[in-house]
This record gives structure tokens, C-alpha cells and sequence, in this order.
């Protein structure tokens, strides 16, 4: 699929949740931006440029069309990278059974450790400013993690009715009890894919 064809997908996702009786108040979209650094892989020792990867790629040009959607608004986080390297854990696994040692193990076996920043406080900040402002009565989350439950429960005590979508994908259990409905309404032709 195409950046278009997803950003698409998730515009039609997020205003089938709104439906014919309700006005769409915004659809906020979280992410940071890709790693366009430049690394030497550990095992090969060639350099890998981030910036060309095909998921960089895509990032960029999957928020280049986000931007022209009515509505919606792009929240980028930062990118965080250490320089650390790390083994795959099916890899790990094979090294401490002895199956493999250190001297098998491919360019394909490691990966650059990176993380996301400042996403799940501004997706928090926003439940929280939206609920006691009441500029809304329905928040839908898209996400499947518990690190919202505190934003979850704020939004509900405010009276703000909170339906999670987890994109049929697994629910952390602890949501559920802080949810007022579950609903996915993910296209047929985005199941079963990776973006």
C-alpha cells in the first residue's frame, strides 16, 4: 500500500467512528519523526543510511499526505537513538542454547535501538485538555496500550464517553476496565497487513 492509500484508510477509519449523527470535532495523529541518521551495522560494519530506508520513506510521505486531510492533526514527537545495537530475540535465543555462536550471526540479525518521545505525554495532554474543556463527548483511541489508562480514566470521570479501537489487534487487559466501549473498524484491506 501506498501512503496515500493509508492515509486514506485511517481518515475513512476515524470518521466511521463520528458516523451521520455526530461532528467530527479532530482526528489527531501521533509519531515522531524517522531516523535519518547515518550508522555502521556492528556484524558487516557497512553503513546503513537511515534516511533511505523504505520506512523513512514512507513516514514522510505517509504525513506529507496527512497534512492535506480536513481535520486532522499531525503531533510529532522526537526520535531517540543511543547508537546501541541490539540481537533479535529469536538470535539471542539460539546463542545462549549454543546452537549458534557470535561469529554466525549476520548484518540481518541486529537491530539500532530507537525510541519514540514525548508521544504517549502528548496524546495525554490532549485527552486531558479536551475532556476538561468539554470541546468533546466521544474520544476515540486508536491503540491497543495501557500506558493511556490514566488519560482514559480522566476523560471518563469528566463524562467524556472513551471507545477504544485497537485495530483488531490485542487489548492490554487493563484498558478494558477503563473503556466505555470497544469497537474496530478496520478496512478488509488493511487486515493482515503491515505499513
Amino acid at each position: 500500500m501506498t501512503a496515500c492509500d493509508v492515509a486514506n484508510a485511517m481518515y475513512t477509519m476515524a470518521h466511521a467512528h463520528v458516523g451521520k449523527n455526530n461532528i467530527l470535532y479532530r482526528i489527531f495523529y501521533y509519531d515522531c519523526q524517522p531516523l535519518e541518521k547515518k550508522f555502521h551495522n556492528p556484524i558487516s560494519n557497512k553503513v546503513v543510511d537511515f534516511s533511505k530506508t523504505k520506512e523513512c520513506i514512507f513516514r514522510k510521505d505517509l504525513f506529507e499526505e496527512l497534512k492535506k486531510k480536513r481535520k486532522l492533526a499531525l503531533r510529532i514527537g522526537t526520535v531517540k537513538d543511543n547508537g546501541s545495537w541490539q540481537i533479535y530475540a529469536p538470535k539471542v535465543k539460539e546463542l545462549l542454547n549454543g546452537s549458534i555462536s557470535v561469529d554466525d550471526l549476520s548484518e540481518l540479525d541486529v537491530y539500532l535501538n530507537i525510541r519514540q518521545k514525548g508521544i504517549d505525554m502528548k496524546i495525554g495532554v490532549d485527552i486531558t485538555s479536551l475532556s476538561l474543556k468539554r470541546f468533546v463527548d466521544t474520544i476515540v483511541l486508536f491503540s491497543g496500550d495501557a500506558d493511556f489508562v490514566p488519560a482514559a480514566k480522566l476523560a471518563r470521570r469528566e463524562g467524556v464517553d472513551f471507545i477504544l479501537d485497537p485495530m483488531n489487534a490485542n487489548v492490554d487487559p487493563q484498558l478494558f476496565e477503563h473503556i466505555d466501549g470497544l469497537k474496530s473498524v478496520l478496512p478488509p484491506k488493511l487486515r493482515n497487513k503491515s505499513v
